[in-house]
């Protein structure tokens, strides 16, 4: 690789968006993604995207190509290993061995395949903290196979659960002894337990500023429409939790059945929030990732 194409090269990664952008293509090769796709998962307005992708595209880092009706983006993994091995061709005077550093023990993050035997924390947030939350939390406790702790909270907790999410998580066999409705300040205070995984369930919450969580969680908008706001017939009314309780339990078997251990930080973040996508979802507010 020439000096110049290098300097271009590094002069497109000199930004955290679109160096994400250039790992998160990697991680995806040879499929690739569609600029829509890549924007959802890295939270950024579409627009911004398709200016942060025309500038790798320039340097040589990207190629996109049409596929059907969406723009698809691949890493130009060529262009990257020629700039790996332009910092490294001259590497210690031509002896590559004196450059190599001291083995280091690597940070161990939360889901990491060298802690098999651990139980995840999972806090699911909506609002007055007393239908979807509590459902959601009842469900990953129940269905988790014993990797997940779930906890539930509220910005503006209600203080009571829905009855209706009580009875329908009965009549599925899920347990409801201990569900309350409470303030999400308990799980930031001093002695609460860590989380490693935060998901909001309602949109509300999602845009809310919340509070600063211990040990820096994964987190994901999973947006559910209210079922305690549904209207109708008793029998109507009922459905809505049904429903919800569908949705939720179809998030938590694709959540509970992730390869933790072996999703980079990235991949898994993509993951979680392509999960909140699923059926059910609500439209995403413009300012919730």
């Amino acid at each position: 690789m020439e000096s110049e194409s290098a300097i271009t090269a590094f002069a497109a990664l000199a930004q955290p968006t679109r160096l994400d952008v250039l790992r998160l293509l990697v991680s995806r090769e040879p499929d690739g993604m569609a600029a829509g796709d890549i924007a959802r998962a890295l939270g950024v307005p579409h627009n911004t995207m398709s200016t942060h992708l025309a500038i790798l595209a320039r340097a040589g880092l990207a190629a996109a190509e049409r596929v059907s009706r969406s723009i698809v983006y691949r890493a130009e993994v060529g262009t990257v290993r020629a700039l790996g091995a332009y910092l490294t061709e001259s590497c210690c005077g031509g002896h590559p061995e004196r450059c190599r550093p001291a083995v280091q023990p690597s940070p161990v993050p939360p889901w990491s395949s060298a802690m098999p035997d651990r139980i995840y924390n999972v806090l699911f947030l909506c609002t007055a903290n007393s239908a979807r939350s509590i459902m959601a939390e009842a469900i990953l406790n129940r269905d988790g196979g014993g990797r997940f702790r779930a906890y539930s909270a509220g910005s503006h907790p209600r203080g009571t659960v829905a009855p209706l999410a009580l009875q329908v998580l009965s009549s599925y066999d899920y347990p409801t002894e201990g569900l309350r409705s409470k303030d999400w300040a308990e799980f930031a205070a001093e002695g609460a337990p860590v989380m490693d995984f935060v998901f909001t369930v309602c949109d509300n919450a999602a845009g809310e500023v919340c509070p600063v969580w211990p040990g820096q969680p994964m987190t994901a908008h999973w947006g559910i429409e209210d079922p305690a706001a549904a209207n109708g017939s008793p029998l109507q009314q009922e459905a809505a939790f049904v429903a919800a309780l569908r949705y939720l339990r179809n998030r938590i078997a694709a959540f509970a059945a992730l390869p933790l251990t072996s999703l980079d930080r990235m991949a898994l973040g993509a993951r979680l929030r392509e999960i909140g996508r699923s059926e059910g979802a609500t439209a995403p507010r413009p300012d919730v990732a």
